[in-house]
């Protein structure tokens, strides 16, 4: 299972990496491999404000049906379109061209709150 160290993890398998007052958001390689192949992914419009925790979009897999959940509260300022036209991406590459929304981070304190690479590892060693 890949893992980047750059990123923070959710307890609910959603990625966010940083970059600036940014965080892009997705699901993790965790994620995507026990919903199996992803044929839908509904998104917010940009603009949406969203709280830490709160349901912002579903992805649909020939296995189930899951909410994505918000890592931080923040208001969206861009959604990834090309997952909607190609939702196999998720699939393809959690990490890179599969990612969801960005979010302009409403406070940064969030992100403490969040797990590193080693202790998402760990976390989903129990689950496995």
């Amino acid at each position: 299972m890949e893992c980047p160290q750059e990123l923070r993890y959710t307890k609910e398998h959603e990625w966010v990496r940083i970059e600036g007052e940014i965080g892009t958001v997705g699901i993790t390689d965790f994620a995507q491999h026990e919903l199996g192949d992803v044929v839908f992914v509904e998104l917010p419009a940009s603009g949406t404000s969203l709280t830490k925790g709160q349901a912002f979009g579903v992805v649909e897999s020939v296995k189930a049906v899951s909410d994505i959940y918000a890592p931080v509260g923040g208001v969206v300022v861009e959604v990834n379109a090309d997952v909607g036209r190609q939702p196999e991406l998720v699939n393809q590459e959690p990490y890179g061209g599969g990612w969801l929304v960005r979010l302009r981070i409403a406070d940064a304190g969030e992100l403490g709150d969040l797990m590193d690479a080693g202790a998402y590892r760990e976390y989903t060693r129990e689950k496995d």
